[in-house]
């Protein structure tokens, strides 16, 4: 049979299988169940395969599993009922042995699971979350997480990741900014292309690569209100330019899978957008991979969207836009049949739709190397290795807000230091949302992380969290003002929590020890459908931090989050402020590594955080008919998009751009010398920004266009040079063309987005 011959073209492979299969088989591979419904852990620790999933298989397959490894509340899945690396791969290889054996064609599984900051399973290594992944402004190191996030995947059997999320972030308030890289297309298109090709590697068959599935397709990170799922309101133009930027650089780079997601666009739902699917995607950018839905998508068409009277309706709506695969798999595998045989569907859609799976799933190897070893999982995932990692990325995502008198670095000499607060010892609140259980002793908090730095002596480090991230108990302050009295510099670990209940309790506030009560607790203010309508810390967070100021002491605060804080108190009172987002299972280090100076910051803020919520949204490309200013404030952040402090200083001169008149496909050389002018070796993020004076339609301020992270020693000076071409002066015109007009602009090189040298260049027409 072709389809088993390896030595054969991929396409041939496919049409051979697709012509053997029955109508049964073709949706069974559009279906992709829940995998971790598929088995059972027995008392022994083995696997079985559950008699649900036993008829599935046998009535005409399962393309696809969602999850099979992962481990949460959601799933519930815990550290008792989970499996190890070892057991995971063994379980894979199980399910897939079953259905390779006990269906007619023996098709492999497509096995899907969840790798926004790390492969969500247990045991694998906890990266900082994409917010923080964007701040180190390093897409080169961001690859390379990528390639160990694709080993661990791969190891165990995963050959499908449902990331990277390219989300352009509009309002902040919106919970699952944390999965993001932030508010600026461009920035988000270059880690999005640095995702590609670290998930996918050269090869989509080799032992280190899965499949790299772009989300969510689109405009997700621009509804109403930040509220999660909700409408866009957004013109065309806009959208290509902005919101569809990302994806089609990532397409360009080689994506092959698309995630749908839940919103409509002015009125439409993305679910059933034949234009995005089809038009754009696929004719316009020549996506050649498959799309998936969302989970539960199709069943907001009729009980949400309410844009089709049945799920039978529904689903002839997905497939017949470009939809090729549900995950969950409930509406396709209850209504496909009946759509193909009231007419509303024909044979050929499906045809369709499952030749582009089986397609990807030779290209994987699926086929010809189904099984993987389970010794090799145990060696890979979780290495010291990734663990460094994890602890260089959390080093360089941490961003310095504000360094009064240069009170960072502390030495470590210091007689006495107080760590307090919610998140100084609370290891599920920094790992972000998406993240499995955690064997004890697996994360490092900011307390366990001082500790260390100062030689593990437990009372160079005096304990209290003071108060819960949410609730008003202010049992705890009189503690944690005790410790900070006797201390000569205050950490104080505040924020936000994406945890879920992991069913770790809460903590006694007088003591810091966990508490396990009847009733759960939980802390979780971000994360997926946790919209808030303010940005201020939540519970007595901000007055634990002005009792303890009235101490006098020196504050050092450390915010811990998923989203923007503002409290301008903080801003003004506090002595220096640490942004480390969720810095993952190695960000007590890494903090640490920073207050001491063993590390000097060089994060970058890939977000504007306001002075109040009111001034939202307060991204920086904003257009100039804005307006002037609100009765009571400015229109300006309180920390501009590309902001953050380092140990070291630097100076930006002699900006050039040579020729300074070019043609509309012509292109232009910026130079710029920046300068460590302090006696410690830096990083600086130099970062370049347009302006187009002369447009035909309306255009933001300013954007950026290009970045690079450099590292200077004390009194170096580097020249950094940028092309700039079409690529970089073009923008979306009315007719949803990408077009370079003729006029003037003004190219901006400098360390943030509100402090730059200036120069101009002028474009004219072709001869």
């Amino acid at each position: 049979m072709i389809y088993k011959d390896k030595t054969r073209p991929v396409a041939d492979r496919v049409q051979d299988l697709l012509q053997r299969m029955t109508l049964g088989e073709k949706a069974g591979q559009l279906v992709q169940p829940f995998g971790w419904q598929c088995y059972e852990k027995r008392p022994d620790g083995t696997t079985g395969m559950t008699e649900a999933f036993k008829r599935q298989v046998a009535g005409g397959g399962v393309g696809s599993l969602y999850g099979t490894l992962r481990a949460d509340p959601w799933t519930g899945v815990t550290l008792e009922t989970g499996l190890s690396p070892k057991e995971g791969a063994e379980a894979v290889n199980a399910i897939q042995a079953f259905a390779m054996k006990e269906s007619r064609l023996g098709i492999p599984i497509l096995f899907g699971e969840e790798c926004s900051h790390g492969h969500m399973a247990i045991g694998a290594t906890v990266f900082p979350v994409p917010l923080a992944l964007g701040s180190m402004w390093n897409p080169e190191l961001y690859r390379e997480m990528c390639q160990v996030v694709a080993l661990e995947t791969r190891s165990q059997g995963g050959a499908a990741t449902y990331s990277p999320v390219l989300d352009v972030v509009r309002d902040p308030r919106w919970g699952r900014t944390e999965e993001t890289f932030g508010e600026d297309p461009f920035l988000i298109a270059t880690m999005g292309v640095e995702a590609v090709k670290g998930l996918q590697g050269d090869r989509l068959d080799a032992e280190d690569s899965v499949l790299a599935t772009l989300k969510h397709f689109a405009a997700y990170g621009s509804s109403e209100g930040g509220r999660n799922s909700a409408p866009v309101h957004m013109g065309l133009r806009e959208l290509h330019e902005v919101d569809l930027l990302p994806f089609r650089k990532a397409v360009e780079a080689g994506a092959l899978s698309i995630m749908t997601a839940y919103n409509e666009i002015d009125g439409v739902p993305c679910t059933t957008n034949r234009y995005l699917l089809q038009d754009v995607l696929r004719e316009q950018w020549g996506f050649d991979g498959f799309v998936i839905t969302d989970c539960g998508a199709l069943g907001m068409l009729t009980n949400g969207h309410n844009t089709a009277d049945s799920g039978e309706t529904a689903v002839a709506q997905a497939l017949l836009a470009g939809i090729d695969m549900e995950m969950s798999g409930e509406m396709f595998e209850k209504h496909i049949s009946a759509a193909i045989r009231n007419g509303r569907l024909q044979e050929y859609d499906l045809d369709r739709a499952a030749a582009r799976i089986l397609e990807l799933k030779f290209k994987l190897g699926l086929f010809d190397r189904p099984l993987v070893d389970p010794e090799h999982a145990e060696q890979m995932i979780g290495r010291p290795e990734h663990r460094k990692l994890a602890r260089r990325i959390a080093g360089e995502s941490i961003i310095m807000l504000k360094n009064k008198d240069g009170i960072l670095p502390l030495s470590k000499q210091i007689p006495k230091l107080a760590v307090i607060g919610p998140n100084a010892d609370a290891p599920y609140n920094q790992l972000g949302d998406y993240t499995s259980p955690q064997p004890k002793g697996a994360i490092v908090t900011v307390l366990e992380g001082i500790r260390q730095a100062l030689g593990g002596d437990q009372d160079s480090a005096l304990y209290a969290p003071g108060c819960r991230i949410k609730g008003d108990s202010r049992e705890g302050f009189p503690h944690a003002l005790a410790c900070a009295a006797e201390a000569d510099a205050v950490v104080l670990a505040i924020g936000g929590s994406s945890a879920r209940d992991f069913g770790e309790g809460t903590i006694d506030l007088l003591t810091g020890a966990s508490v396990v009560t009847e009733h759960s607790w939980s802390d979780m203010e971000c994360g997926e459908g946790i919209d808030r309508a303010t940005l201020n810390l939540m519970g007595v967070q901000l007055e634990l931090a002005q009792e303890i100021r009235n101490l006098g002491k020196p504050l050092i605060v450390v915010y811990i989050n998923g989203r923007p804080i503002a409290e301008p108190w903080i801003v003004e009172h506090a002595d220096a402020i640490l942004e480390a987002w969720y810095p993952g299972q190695e960000g007590g280090h890494a903090i640490a590594d920073i207050l001491f100076g063993d590390v000097n910051p060089s994060g970058r803020l890939t977000i504007s955080i306001p002075k109040h919520v009111g001034q939202l949204p307060v991204y920086y490309y904003k257009r100039r008919t804005r307006g002037k200013r609100y009765l009571e404030t400015d229109f300006n952040a309180e920390f501009p998009f590309g902001y953050g402090l380092s140990f070291s200083e630097f100076q930006y001169s002699n900006l050039k751009v040579e020729p300074s008149v070019i043609a509309t496909d012509g292109e232009a050389l910026v130079s710029v010398d920046v300068t460590n002018s302090s006696a410690r070796t830096g990083s600086e993020v130099v970062q370049l920004y347009i302006s187009d004076l002369d447009s035909s339609i309306t255009r933001p301020e300013k954007q950026l266009k290009a970045f690079r992270k450099i590292s200077l020693l004390p009194g170096d000076t580097q020249t950094v040079t940028f092309s700039v071409g079409r690529e970089q002066l073009e923008y979306v015109s009315a007719d949803l063309s990408r077009i370079v007009e003729a006029g003037e602009f003004v190219v901006m090189a400098g360390p943030h987005s509100e402090e730059y040298l200036t120069a101009r260049l002028k474009v004219r027409e072709e001869d």
